[in-house]
This record gives structure tokens, sequence and C-alpha cells, in this order.
């Protein structure tokens, strides 16, 4: 039922969070809706009904859902512009709504994003230069730049506003497309891969961002690294941090793993 397509956003949510909700995505087929359902009890698919503001697509985003079932869009690309925008989707009574964009950073897209504990959203990164090219060996940026991550953002869910945080320490090159999760304790964001600004070599670090102080720092790790690669996925489960396939050399590659 739903297109070919790529460059989406999903999230679990629905009145008994059982209901993936799948949003935008580039695509060549017009007959594409913007919003699908996947119940996980029927395993069917399904096109919302939903209220509210009429958005546009938008893709290579990264959507963020709260405990009260609100879906957060912050930017991302519209083939034309990178939005100007935070999109608030209720995935319990099907209504959008926009929140302030006041103080929000620059427009963008392929950023890593995580929920934190204390209702708030952190955004690290991207990607806002349309001219931007990547080598698929190296995935170093060969044309173009990306965003720095000596600064950090913050929306506040709850007052509707935005924060700004100055990072020092080992601080990554500027980059796009990584993964970004947030640690157990609560108190790191872990980023991996991503294609980024660096001199001609594979970067298979790890960086842990320290939210008591804004701190970047390289953590030791044990065991086989996985290969590095951009545009991928990364969720916790359990005590791991699972990262799934991803691009490199025009290859995809299956899950990872790290013990967080």
């Amino acid at each position: 039922m739903v297109p070919l397509h790529s460059s989406a956003t999903s999230v679990r949510g629905g009145p008994n969070n059982d209901t993936l909700f799948l949003f935008g995505g580039f695509s060549s087929d017009q007959t594409m809706a913007l919003v699908y359902t996947f119940d996980s009890q029927s395993i069917v698919w399904s096109i919302p009904k939903i209220t509210g503001i009429n958005p546009i697509r938008k893709w290579e985003i990264t959507g963020i859902i709260n405990n009260n079932g609100r879906m957060y869009l912050w930017s991302g690309n519209t083939n034309t512009v990178y939005a100007n925008e935070m999109l608030i989707l209720d995935t319990i009574n099907l209504n959008w709504s926009k929140g302030s964009i006041i103080n929000a950073p620059t427009s963008r897209c392929n950023y890593g994003a995580a929920l934190l504990p204390n209702n708030k959203i952190i955004y690290i990164g991207g990607d806002n230069d349309d001219s931007s090219a990547y080598n698929n060996n190296t995935l170093n940026i060969d044309k173009g730049t990306a965003l720095t991550l000596s600064e950090i953002y913050i929306y506040d869910m709850i007052n509707d506003n935005w924060d700004t945080k100055v990072t020092s320490g080992k601080i990554p090159s500027n980059r796009a497309g990584f993964s970004a999760v947030l640690g157990l304790d609560g108190k790191r964001i872990i980023i991996f891969g991503g294609y980024f600004i660096n001199p001609g070599y594979l970067d298979t670090t790890l960086y842990v961002l320290d939210l008591n102080n804004y701190n970047w720092y390289i953590p030791k790790i044990s065991g086989k690294i996985p290969k590095p690669r951009a545009l991928h996925e990364a969720n916790v489960i359990g005590k791991y941090m699972v990262v799934s396939f991803g691009k490199y050399n025009i290859l995809c590659y299956c899950s990872s793993y790290f013990n967080k």
C-alpha cells in the first residue's frame, strides 16, 4: 500500500502506543500520502484522517515522539527549501499544529536528534548546503559543507521555546547523516557515523556529549568496531545501542551494537 520512497521518518504512537506513524519521504509516486499508519495488532496499513493545518511533504528529518503521543518534526528538505518550521502531530487525537521557531537554529536536514528526560529535544549538526556531496568510499565531504557540532540546540516541548548551548572538548568535525541516542543514564548523547569534513579517512569514532557540561569526549570502546556509515539508524534495545543499515561505498549493512 505504501509507495516506494526514501528518507521518511517514523515513530511509535497512537492511543495504545502500538501504531507506527510514517511521515513524509521522497517519492516519484504522486499518489503517496503524507502520513501512513501501521497497526501492529491487525498488521494493516492505513491513511489516517488528520485535522488542523495542512503540512507540506518533507524528508531527511528525524521524528521525535514524547510520552503524550505528540510527534515533533523540525525542519527538513522540501526539494526547494529547507523548511523553517516545527510540525507537531498528535498521534492520539490525530491533529496537526505548529510549535515556535523563535530563536530556532538555521533550517537543515539529516541532523541528529534525541528525546531528553526533561521534556526537551536535542538537535545536533546536519546539512543545509544544496551543493554538498560526499565520497562514498571515505564519507568525507568533497563538495560543500555540513553544519557544526560546536553548538547544540534544545527545544522545550512544555514551554515551546528554543535554547542554544556551546559545546567543548573533542568536538566532532562538521557532519550530517549520523545517528544519535540518549545514554541509559539520561545524561549523555552518543553519536556514530555520518558524512563529515575530515582529512580523507574513515571516521569510526564513537563520540559522547556530556549533558551536564556539554563537553564532547571519545570513550574507550572494546570489540570489533562496525564499518563507518551514513544515513543509518540507531536505537536503544536493553543496554545496547543498536546501529542498523546505512550507506557506505554504495552498500547497505546489517546491524551492529555497542554496550551503552
